[in-house]
């Protein structure tokens, strides 16, 4: 059950991200036909931002996630949510029965899985007609400050790349042959955050850890010393919640 992304020890950090756009959840709720009674699986739960959004809207969630650390925390964070349920799992084996979800999501974990076996993991614990969903927040990097930031990590990592994260998600769904033509799916949502708070949520920044190696600690550094000097100590970070999603080919399964 291994996984190649180590999240130890950023589960912490993690609780400070942003919520996904309200507006975009919603719009994917209404496009699956979610009604009262369907049950979604969320794979790659981390602490359970995805998770509880759907809980909230009254939907049984399986919430799979692999690391100790985050499943830890996730169950802690949403112990007054009794309509999510944590399993210990991968996107490639979730270890859940065939056809048993109207729909599964992948929130801001579908980019640190083995894509191909994710969807064919995906096909087999969906209900027929059921719904694959993949999404991310992705902070909008025309804002003076982030882009800011974009310059200081790029002058320690010169090719530092978010990769699958922001890339166009429709060919590799539809190459897989198991769904319907992709559907994208996109709405703005502004995440307000104490200076503190949005230095902390970048330690948690996996993709950016992964790649800066030892440059790590100096990047988190530079970053906290341009915070520091900003005239405010609250921040508005501009993000686009992006959604990919498709229905599941019956013919194809």
């Amino acid at each position: 059950m291994k996984t190649p992304w180590d999240y130890t020890k950023l589960s912490a950090s993690y609780l400070l991200r942003p919520n996904y756009s309200e507006e975009a959840v919603t719009a994917m709720l209404r496009i699956a036909e979610m009604s009262p009674g369907k049950v979604v699986c969320d794979i790659g739960a981390g602490v359970g931002h995805l998770s509880l959004m759907l809980a909230q809207k009254s939907f049984p969630v399986t919430a799979i996630e692999p690391n100790d650390d985050m499943l830890k925390t996730g169950e802690i964070r949403c112990k007054e949510a009794p309509n999510i349920f944590w399993k210990k799992g991968t996107a490639e084996a979730t270890s859940e029965p065939n056809q048993v979800f109207d729909l599964v999501t992948f929130g801001s974990s579908f980019n640190v899985c083995d894509r191909d076996r994710a969807l064919i993991e995906t096909s087999r614990i969906l209900r027929p007609n059921g719904w694959f969903a993949c999404l991310w927040n992705n902070r909008d990097l025309t804002d003076p400050v982030q882009s800011s930031i974009e310059q200081i990590i790029h002058k320690f990592v010169p090719k530092y790349d978010y990769g699958v994260r922001r890339q166009e998600q429709t060919n590799i769904i539809n190459h897989s042959g198991l769904f319907q033509p992709v559907i994208h799916v996109n709405a703005d949502v502004i995440h307000t955050q104490k200076i503190e708070d949005c230095l902390e949520a970048w330690r948690s920044h996996a993709t950016l850890k992964y790649q800066a190696k030892d440059k790590f600690k100096s990047i988190i550094e530079a970053i906290n010393a341009y915070l520091q000097q900003l005239d405010s100590r609250i921040i508005k970070i501009p993000y686009r919640t992006n959604i990919w999603m498709a229905q599941l080919n019956e013919s194809k399964r």
